[in-house]
């Protein structure tokens, strides 16, 4: 194997030179004005995890998993995600706390990837997990902060579509009575493949109504009515059960004033499988994926609290190239260009300037030195100078 040059990195990872780490720290301080005002509180979990506790529990499957041995033979992972760490804290040194717990984050996460172009193995995400509580409202309050704060980082369009992972299971399985079928058909709808789910339908040989009704499902995009519609075709206390708690979900979307902003598709199904209720992604223009959360009540259990939850993660790398906003550090950059005798004089104005709220550098220049090239670089340069009498 050819051993890599000085300047190469590993597959799927980047730098992020000056004004990209800018960018990036300013959406993070956006979204993370907007978590704080909503109640949530910052958490921070380590890289490494134990690939027995947050590495089964998490939804990635092991084959994009980064694993190594510590010197006691122990398997970690990096983490592949936040929720799976999150949820492992809540249940460890948080139990005590009594829920609901909110709570949010920034993160780089790690996931192995195919030798695809522009596909990372290392990315960041900003997030919230609510942990605790039941109602529509709480599901509802996940759905209105990501929607705000993806309008603050001036994403436009902006676009939220809301599914049901247990309804849509329900409505599967009216059709399909084999637990493995309904996972192979869901693992088609959660890659996008439209063609390998038809496929699929038609492998079953169902008869005809049967075949047309998982079709169907397909099109069930739009409003509430779709929800109404299906509560009086379909006899299912557990997909009429899932219908309800979507339509009160919505009416709580209306209420917080971001309905407008969100669409049903009922066939929506999230790449991670430990999703159980209510499921959404949002999009900017020409639908580029920049969110996805949803409602996960299995996973807190796997830790030894069960609890119900759920959370969006906003995709940081996808955000900064996304938004329309302008993400440049518009505070004044100032050059204090000064001799060696006056030295004591610049630091001084400099801690002055800085107070003010400016962004110094020095440059010690002597009489007969021409400028650094640099200092052009600068919205102001101040040039100190020994005066004649000395």
């Amino acid at each position: 194997m050819a051993r890599p040059r000085e300047f190469e990195k590993p597959t799927g990872v980047r730098d992020l030179p000056p004004e990209l780490a800018i960018r990036k720290r300013l959406i993070e301080n956006h979204v993370q004005e907007r978590f704080q005002r909503w109640g949530y509180r910052e958490v921070v979990t380590p890289a490494l995890e134990y690939f027995e506790t947050v590495g089964d529990a998490s939804a990635i499957q092991e084959h994009k998993l980064f694993k190594l041995l510590d010197r006691q033979g122990q398997t970690l992972v990096l983490r592949p995600d936040q929720t799976a760490p999150i949820a492992r804290m809540a249940a460890s040194i948080m139990k005590e706390e009594s829920l609901p717990m909110r709570l949010f984050y920034h993160a780089n996460v790690f996931r192995a990837q195919e030798r695809e172009a522009g596909r990372h193995t290392e990315f960041f995400q900003s997030g919230v997990e609510l942990i605790g509580g039941e109602s529509p409202e709480e599901d509802a309050e996940v759905i209105a902060l990501a929607t705000e704060s993806l309008q603050m980082c001036q994403i436009d369009p902006l676009q939220l579509t809301v599914g049901h992972i247990g309804l849509l299971e329900g409505l599967l399985k009216q059709y399909v009575h084999s637990d493995q079928e309904v996972a192979r058909l869901k693992e088609s709808l959660g890659r996008r493949d439209l063609v390998s789910y038809q496929e699929r339908v038609k492998e079953l040989h169902l008869d005809k109504e049967s075949g047309e009704g998982l079709l169907s499902l397909l099109r069930l995009r739009g409003d509430p009515s779709i929800l109404r519609r299906i509560c009086k075709q379909v006899s299912s206390p557990s997909v009429e059960a899932a219908a309800q708690h979507l339509m009160e979900i919505w009416e709580a979307l209306e209420d917080w004033g971001v309905a407008d902003f969100v669409r049903l598709d009922l066939s929506l199904v999230g790449s991670l499988d430990y999703y159980t209720g209510f499921y959404f992604e949002g999009y900017g223009a020409d639908g580029v994926y920049l969110a996805s959360g949803g409602r996960y009540d299995g996973l807190l259990g796997q830790f030894g609290r069960p609890a119900p939850a759920r959370g969006f993660a906003l995709k940081t790398d996808r955000l900064m190239e996304a938004s329309h906003g302008s993400w440049a550090d518009h505070k004044e950059k100032l050059a204090v260009v000064y001799p060696q005798k006056m030295r004591r004089q610049a630091f001084a104005q400099a801690d002055e300037l800085r107070r003010q709220g400016n962004s110094v550098t020095l440059f010690k220049v002597e009489a007969n030195q021409d400028l650094p090239s640099k200092v052009q670089d600068f919205s102001r340069m101040i040039r100190l100078e020994v005066s004649r009498d000395g």
